[in-house]
């Protein structure tokens, strides 16, 4: 049986990627340092993915494992020697963590295999394969580096499936949305995996995806939290919101039509079908999980900034986009370690060196300007 090796053993891994690759015909093994989710799955070596619909359909996922890369490198690297893919579903900030395992793993399969691996990272963070094939770089040696052309290939992707915090008690079992997108940037002929979809240039559907999916979910989120909502549906309710949510993303959608000469009527039709997949109660999604880790999505290249700059750029509206940045300022949840940092920094240098820290915006740009007011207003 072919197999495939994901780091990841946490909702999204197995309620998603680890998923397809099951029921491509993959044996899936699972990398993580999460013990007791490792340990379960070599158990019981299956698990349910539940839809988050009327019926509540139900796949069983079959032919998985699982290894901790703490306790485990050997095993790891062995099961990188004989992958046929190997992918992340674990942060963009972690790949830095887990690439010095990974080098190590081809380093050793370079030496005994020809055959190709794949490696793709699943992350919701723009050219993620790309800074995780650069962190693999740093660990390999001058004749490693030479021996992976044409027999180790990194492709970029985007990745689009809602998976809530789950109320499983202990269980493998995920519940996830209905709707996915997988999307893989490649010219080459790869083996085929269900529910991957191939193109040439991932750039369109990337950031048609982060500044729809990504920058409409956090709007939600952020408002939603300062009004004392619980739940990204429930937000939804609230009619002033849910039309500021739709503002905003007919501003990002303004710079996509303009950027990748997309037809107006077809993005606002997918701007309605995302509004609407925010709306599926099923899901339970809590505004404190789609807001955490506010300072990596106020990066200057992440779902709030980046389309801002490039409105800008353009000569586009960004107001509403300010207006959300500014709200996400606000983000306060105790729970939420970056959260904590992020008003520690307000509170210490203010609003505008926060931007300038976080988000690359200078103190003087239109943008930050934008943002402080609505802070101020917002504060009141």
């Amino acid at each position: 049986m072919k197999l495939a090796v994901h780091f990841g053993a946490g909702n999204i891994g197995r309620g998603f990627i680890g998923a397809l690759f099951s029921q491509s015909g993959y044996h899936v093994t699972f990398v993580d340092i999460a013990e007791q989710i490792i340990d379960k799955l070599n158990e019981e070596k299956k698990y349910q993915v539940k839809l988050a619909t009327d019926a509540q359909e139900c796949m069983t996922i079959e032919n998985v494992s699982g290894l901790n890369n703490l306790k485990q490198e050997k095993e790891v690297i062995e099961a990188i020697q004989q992958a046929t893919y190997l992918t992340t579903a674990i942060g963009p900030n972690i790949l830095p963590r887990i690439a010095p395992l990974i080098a190590k793993g081809l380093t050793e399969r370079l030496k005994v295999s020809n055959e190709k691996l794949y490696i793709i990272a699943c992350e919701n963070q723009i050219s993620a394969t790309d800074l995780l094939k650069g962190y693999i770089l740093e660990n390999m040696d001058e004749e490693t580096k030479q021996k992976l052309q044409n027999r180790v290939y990194f492709f970029n992707s985007a990745v689009d499936r809602i998976v809530p915090i789950q109320d499983n008690q202990g269980s493998l079992d995920v519940l996830v949305e209905p709707y996915f997108e997988w999307v893989v940037e490649t010219s080459e002929t790869i083996p085929p995996i269900d529910g991957m979809k191939i193109v040439a240039n991932l750039a369109p559907f990337i950031e048609r995806k982060l500044f729809t999916v990504n920058t409409g979910h956090a709007v939600i989120a952020y408002l939603g939290y300062l009004q004392g909502k619980e739940t990204i549906d429930q937000t939804l309710v609230d009619e002033m919101i849910a039309k500021q949510v739709h503002a905003t993303l007919s501003e990002t959608g303004a710079y996509l039509v303009k950027q990748y000469n997309l037809d107006p009527d077809e993005h606002q039709q997918y701007i309605h079908k995302i509004m609407n997949r925010f709306k599926n109660a099923y899901l339970h999604d809590a505004v404190t999980r789609v807001g955490r880790s506010p300072l990596r999505k106020l990066g200057p290249n992440d779902r709030l900034v980046r389309p801002a700059i490039e409105a800008n750029k353009a000569g586009l509206s960004y107001e509403h986009l300010a207006y959300a940045i500014a709200a996400a300022l606000l983000f306060d949840d105790q729970h939420d370690e970056e959260a904590i940092q992020m008003q520690e920094m307000i509170k210490q240098h203010g609003v505008s060196y926060v931007l300038k820290e976080v988000s690359g915006l200078t103190e003087d740009s239109e943008i930050t300007q934008q943002v402080v007011s609505h802070y101020n207003n917002l504060k009141k």
